[in-house]
């Protein structure tokens, strides 16, 4: 995500070798937004959006209520420059955060990404009193403001902007929090990223970061898992310490700002931002953990007897059965692959998808530094999204970029909703990326010759709906956990590791062997510190991505235009809106709606054992 010294695209001239030997993966290329960070264009944007900014505050602070009242056409003016002044930071803080992201490993772009958030958070403080000041004014004349031709098309973000209303604090209060940031939570989730970007593990003499490691848990040789798991227990041992202060300080950080904002539950600012209510997440909680022993007990009981053993070691969980195919799949084959699924779909969404590979929109190679897992940045709707993968040519990898592709296409759909509109909540951003990995999965197994080669496919793509599923609820719960019980005070790593244990051991069941190399495994996920509690977007999406791919496979009617229109929309619209030209049974407050999708992992069990 970010630039060597000047050169527009990332390691500019290097080679990059991939799975089997293959050489110039795609690199991002970031001139669509700055040469450089010496770029005139980067110095006079930064520049412009400080002036910006003092000169927005100096007109409109202090008289919105006024503008309301007498000239709602000036408050909507107000409302497309603050979109616009939101567009223009957004790039600045886009640029630094790709740059970073890609070379966490060197101290200019790590420098710079730092001045760059301390002068975006300066900057953004002026700006501040705007959505404070909207929430200030009194329902009924901003609701007769918003009936104005100008104002009319911001009126859903004006009312979602209501949403925040209760939990916000007067405009010193918010500007000290947002002031602050950068040498709290911002802070923290800096030194995080950087140590899990510089840890080194020795598996069997080689010296490998974390991408690779992880990569050798999918290993056929067992010793090989077991030396992986060991070596990634070993190293997270040594910086268990720091891992544990990090925990802890950010829970205690996050427990502050939710006394002062009176949210009630630890999670309640996550469900907040994701525009869902709780009785709604704790159905989805309560139905995948219901369906623990239906799911995940009964399969990993079953993997075991495939593999001969009467009880799986956790490094064994994701181990390839030895009729998988371990056949390296080039990038060139996994591109072809992406885009052929999403064609069959929608043309539309495969052209769309096809700018990220013609385009260098996609960081695949793995480097020294760059940052581990993969992610779609949405930047803003002036630029495009970017996509960063560790591109190692496994099935996974595929499945992981077309999972990211997903979030690519949403982005890009959603970008003509402007700033203000275009973002979305996580829970509807990760339907996106799940149904492009299902659109992926089904082409895929449509042209399998036989059965051996569909359940060479079905294993993984199970493997991959526990872990988006029952995995992602079992993080959840220990989340949950994790922060209830600070709140009592400073947690050791004993603590911690027995929460893990226990809420892990609770999902994988009783035919998964847990032992103290998996009690630190907890250090090496960054969603606990990036986004507390994101974690059960991923089991929301997957589930409603299940429920929605068997109306799209029994020809629900209109289902194409329904989903493009789901993905335009943004955050335009609540998902109760979004959902319902799909017709949906049941409520998503009900334990029955999740257990829906569910069904779809426990049908493909089911198969899988017959």
């Amino acid at each position: 995500m970010y630039w060597i010294q000047g050169s527009a695209k990332i390691c500019s001239g290097n080679k990059n070798s991939g799975p089997g030997g293959e050489v110039d993966l795609p690199e991002w290329d970031l001139r669509d937004l700055y040469e450089s960070p010496s770029d005139e264009r980067f110095l006079s944007d930064m520049k412009r959006a400080g002036d910006d900014a003092l000169a927005f505050s100096s007109r409109y602070e202090g008289k919105l209520r006024e503008l309301a009242e007498t000239a709602p056409s000036t408050l909507a003016y107000s409302v497309k420059e603050f979109e616009a002044l939101n567009d223009s930071l957004g790039r600045l803080m886009v640029y630094a955060d790709l740059l970073y992201e890609s070379n966490t490993n060197k101290p200019e772009c790590v420098k710079f990404r730092a001045d760059v958030q301390e002068k975006v958070t300066t900057i953004s403080s002026s700006l501040l009193f705007f959505s404070l000041e909207l929430n200030g004014i009194d329902n009924s004349i901003l609701d007769a403001a918003a009936q104005h031709e100008g104002l009319s098309y911001y009126k859903p973000w004006l009312d979602d902007l209501r949403k925040d209303r209760p939990y916000q604090l007067d405009a010193h209060l918010e500007r000290l929090f947002h002031e602050k940031s950068v040498t709290s939570s911002v802070a923290w989730n800096r030194l995080f990223d950087e140590t899990i970007s510089s840890l080194r593990f020795d598996v069997g003499g080689e010296t490998l970061s974390l991408e690779p490691v992880l990569n050798k848990l999918l290993s056929e040789e067992e010793e090989k898992r077991q030396a992986a798991a060991e070596a990634l227990a070993e190293t997270f041992n040594k910086n268990l310490p720091l891992f544990v202060c990090i925990t802890n300080t950010l829970s205690k950080d996050k427990e502050i700002s939710d006394k002062w904002r009176g949210f009630k539950d630890v999670a309640s600012s996550r469900h907040l931002a994701n525009r869902v209510e709780k009785p709604v997440i704790d159905a989805l909680e309560q139905a995948v953990v219901e369906a623990y022993p239906r799911l995940s007990h009964r399969y990993y009981r079953l993997k075991a007897k495939w593999l001969g053993k009467d009880k799986l070691a956790h490094w064994d969980r994701n181990a390839p059965l030895p009729e998988q195919s371990l056949k390296v799949v080039s990038w060139a084959e996994a591109r072809g692959i992406v885009l052929d699924a999403y064609h069959a779909f929608s043309p539309e969404m495969s052209e769309i998808a096809s700018r990220f590979f013609e385009r260098n929109w996609i960081d695949a190679p793995i480097r020294d530094g760059k940052s581990p897992g993969a992610f779609a940045h949405p930047a803003v709707p002036s630029v495009h999204p970017y996509v960063l993968v560790n591109y190692q040519g496994k099935l996974r990898d595929v499945m992981t970029l077309a999972h990211e592709i997903g979030h690519g296409v949403h982005q890009v759909l959603a970008s003509s909703r402007g700033a203000l509109m275009a973002p979305t909540s996580l829970t509807l951003a990760e339907t996106a990326s799940v149904f492009g990995e299902m659109l992926t999965f089904k082409s895929l197994l449509a042209k399998a010759s036989d059965d051996k080669e569909r359940r060479g496919l079905m294993v993984p793509k199970v493997e991959a709906m526990l872990n988006t599923v029952v995995r992602q609820i079992a993080f959840y719960r220990f989340e949950r956990r994790v922060h209830i019980s600070r709140a009592d005070g400073e947690l050791t790593a004993e603590k911690i590791a027995g929460i893990w244990n226990e809420t892990q051991g609770e999902s994988l069941g009783p035919f998964v062997t847990i032992d103290r190399s998996f009690e630190t495994f907890w250090c090496g996920v960054p969603h606990f510190i990036h986004a507390p509690f994101y974690v059960y977007a991923y089991a929301f999406g997957d589930c409603l991505v299940n429920s929605l791919f068997a109306i799209y496979e029994t020809g629900g009617e209109g289902f194409r235009d329904h989903y493009l229109d789901l993905l335009r929309a943004g955050g335009s619209k609540c998902y109760t809106e979004l959902l319902e030209p799909f017709g949906l049974e049941s409520s998503p407050d009900d334990p029955a709606f999740w257990t829906m999708g569910l069904s779809v992992i426990e049908r493909m069990i089911d198969d899988l054992e017959s």
